[in-house]
């Protein structure tokens, strides 16, 4: 009889793995709505690759919003418990009507981030391409959540729910 332990260490490598599914899920959108644009996904993708690596990231929501409620999106609620599988992207709702509504994204941040120096938060935020200010999340009306994709590595990973029209 043997006994061992294994530790799993997160780094950039699968920061970069959740990233890439949830840029696949971002081009969807675009190709479903024409936003966010391709270049917006490519910072939206650096923002949240430093985001996982320092474990800063609670949840992130990106979608289109309308007079301040979420018409669709995506929200990813990120986790450390190692129980995430990891699936396949894709399946982004396709039939929201956004007309008159604009992209948006929200993010909230984990106690990690929190417990960092507000210096060295500010160095890492302000080189990135993404610059967020402080707003209030829109709300979730007219509509229901879907839950079904789950992307991790390196035993964090974020769990995918989808705002829908109802």
């Amino acid at each position: 009889m043997s006994t061992g332990t294994s530790t799993t260490t997160f780094t950039r490598t699968n920061a970069r793995h959740i990233a890439s599914k949830i840029a696949a899920d971002l081009r969807q959108m675009h190709r479903f709505y024409g936003k966010p644009t391709l270049n917006a996904i490519d910072d939206y993708v650096v923002e949240i690759v430093e985001h996982l690596a320092r474990k800063w990231v609670r949840t992130i929501e990106y979608g289109f919003k309308r007079d301040d409620e979420w018409v669709v999106s995506l929200r990813y609620e990120v986790r450390a418990d190692g129980t995430i599988a990891d699936t396949g992207a894709g399946r982004v709702y396709p039939g929201a009507d956004v007309s008159g509504a604009s992209f948006y994204s929200y993010l909230t941040h984990s106690d990690d981030y929190w417990l960092t120096a507000e210096t060295d938060r500010q160095r890492v935020l302000d080189d990135l391409p993404v610059q967020r200010s402080s707003a209030d999340d829109p709300a979730h009306v007219n509509g229901y959540w879907e839950t079904g994709k789950s992307y991790a590595s390196g035993g964090y990973g974020a769990v995918r729910s989808q705002w829908r029209p109802q």
